[in-house]
């Protein structure tokens, strides 16, 4: 299968949105949160003005996506700069062939072109086994009330 990455654009919203709802209908959460939720997963026009989304492209369509965007300084390590890594889905089908990998790879690289410490990643639990294989730093809970509890440091 061969897997091209750019930047992704209107035309796309619906396959990419298809790969979200696909994404997230794996998750152990139970029907109804999911399906609750799920909205507020999908991508519109107005996100891609404010976010960087790439995609993974294959031959028969769109297999995953990132989306990236300057992260607060309040949620970064001390003295750090970076992205917030806003989404990152593979279509369940075509998981565990290296698309994750190279979409993080793709946010890393962004984050060392703009000449940002890293990328902050605020793992779905389902997600955190991803992150560890790839040596991520897990960030401490500074502040219970506002951390979010599975946070992880990509530097570039």
């Amino acid at each position: 299968m061969s897997i091209t990455y750019r930047t992704a654009c209107k035309a796309d919203l619906p396959a990419i949105n298809g790969v979200i709802e696909r994404a997230v209908m794996t998750w152990r959460l139970p029907e109804r949160v999911k399906r609750l939720s799920l909205p507020l997963y999908r991508y519109s026009e107005t996100d891609l003005g404010h976010l960087e989304v790439w995609v993974a492209e294959a031959d028969s369509g769109i297999a995953g996506l990132a989306s990236w965007e300057p992260a607060e300084a309040a949620d970064l390590p001390e003295d750090k700069t970076g992205l917030l890594l806003h989404g990152l889905y593979v279509d369940p089908d075509r998981q565990h062939r290296g698309i994750g990998s190279q979409l993080l790879n793709a946010s890393q690289a962004r984050a060392r072109q703009l000449g940002l410490d890293g990328v902050l990643i605020k793992a779905q639990a389902d997600a955190e086994p991803f992150f560890q294989r790839r040596g991520l730093e897990r960030l401490p809970v500074r502040d219970e009330s506002r951390d979010y509890a599975l946070r992880y440091w990509h530097r570039a």
